[in-house]
């Protein structure tokens, strides 16, 4: 068997340190050819020195010794974010690993798509701000994308061998992050170290407090549209603080299918990488004699209006997802750097949309333009807030 070559954008974060520990289960399967990372020349360094890619690219500054140490190694070192650019166009793997975080990540896919490269994504804000214009180049490239986040990857899971006409809802499941107990006025005075602490799952800063906002959920919301081929009306979301039941399907006769697993993110990513097939993984499985409580509870819109705004912003189409993205950006960055409250961080998107122009059926160079107009609204608002 012909190893599979995998690219890993992102492999100093936490998709991209998982993902090498699938790797590190299965050697005769994959093969790593490229890592990227921001700036964590050392991490980096040592993942490099156990998985001997060809290329590791540093897209922010490098010290200059490092580029000796890499070569000693006999691996080449790249710098900038020109270089990620050019690495996705050049068609030299056959999957990269998205695990970037925001919409860094948009044009870096563009390129490896083109290149007809399969992608396996954990970054949703690709589909988020670009999902019908990154669907028509999967249908004329010929490319596969397979979902990594554990919930679009549920569905994924649930569908195969299913029709499309036979879904009557997709139905995501959220651990309603730290606070889904805390009432509207409590939420108005939460920490950062508060928000910070995920219950379930050890994720990145901006990924936790997404989730504690649950604006990750209204971002998935948008990605299942686009991933499945639904409309809005047929997507909801269920709080379900076990994270044990990742996500289900209702099909037309009435039946559920559901996909069940420990909270462990290298189970949708081994998936991702292997699909049609399974890896055998060590990393846990359920015991099925605990699982005597698996709740389902509605969201309160009230306490979490970015739910709402996720199906309004599908609606308005064009740029609007895009202005929706940037903006949640920038006002987590925010909040994370204490300029804001918690429940600003929702004023903030809704500010930033309401004062965009949408344009329909946008290029890339207007997403992208969409993207950080949302974001130089939001700090000209926090401005305003002082």
């Amino acid at each position: 068997m012909n190893k599979k070559r995998i690219s890993i954008w992102g492999s100093t974060g936490s998709i991209g340190t998982q993902t090498l520990d699938v790797v590190r289960q299965h050697p005769e399967r994959f093969k790593i050819v490229n890592l990227v990372a921001h700036k964590n020349a050392e991490i980096i360094f040592n993942q490099a020195k156990e998985f001997r890619p060809s290329c590791v690219i540093l897209t922010g500054e490098v010290e200059s010794g490092w580029h000796s140490r890499f070569h000693d190694m006999d691996v080449r070192l790249e710098t900038g974010p020109e270089a990620l650019i050019t690495s996705a166009s050049s068609g030299s793997e056959d999957m990269v690993v998205n695990g970037l975080v925001g919409a860094v990540g948009l044009t870096c896919t563009v390129n490896a798509i083109q290149a007809g490269v399969n992608i396996a994504l954990a970054n949703k804000e690709v589909l988020v701000m670009a999902g019908d214009l990154i669907n028509s180049l999967l249908r004329n490239r010929h490319v596969k994308l397979i979902p990594v986040d554990s919930e679009h990857s549920a569905i994924f899971q649930c569908l195969q061998g299913e029709s499309p006409e036979s879904i009557r809802r997709l139905i995501l499941t959220a651990s309603g992050g730290p606070f889904r107990s805390r009432s509207l006025d409590e939420l108005k005075h939460v920490t950062v170290k508060e928000a910070l602490a995920h219950p379930n799952w050890d994720m990145g800063a901006k990924i936790t407090i997404d989730s504690a906002t649950m604006i990750n959920k209204a971002l998935e919301i948008i990605e299942a549209r686009w991933l499945f081929g639904v409309s809005p009306e047929q997507i909801e979301v269920v709080i379900h603080p076990q994270s044990i039941l990742h996500s289900m399907v209702e099909f037309v006769d009435g039946s559920l299918k559901a996909q069940l697993s420990v909270p462990d993110m290298r189970v949708p990513i081994a998936y991702a990488l292997s699909w049609p097939d399974r890896l055998g993984l060590p990393f846990g499985s359920l015991d099925i004699s605990k699982l005597y409580r698996l709740e389902m509870i509605p969201p309160d819109p009230d306490r979490f209006p970015a739910l709402k705004l996720a199906y309004q912003v599908l609606e308005t189409g064009g740029t609007a997802p895009a202005v929706f993205n940037g903006a949640d950006e920038a006002a987590v960055k925010a909040f994370l750097d204490r300029k804001i409250e918690f429940t600003q961080i929702t004023e903030c998107i809704m500010e930033a949309l309401n004062r965009h122009q949408k344009i329909d059926n946008p290029s890339l160079e207007q997403i992208i333009n969409a993207d950080q107009e949302a974001r130089d609204t939001v700090q000209g608002f926090i401005r305003l807030m002082k």
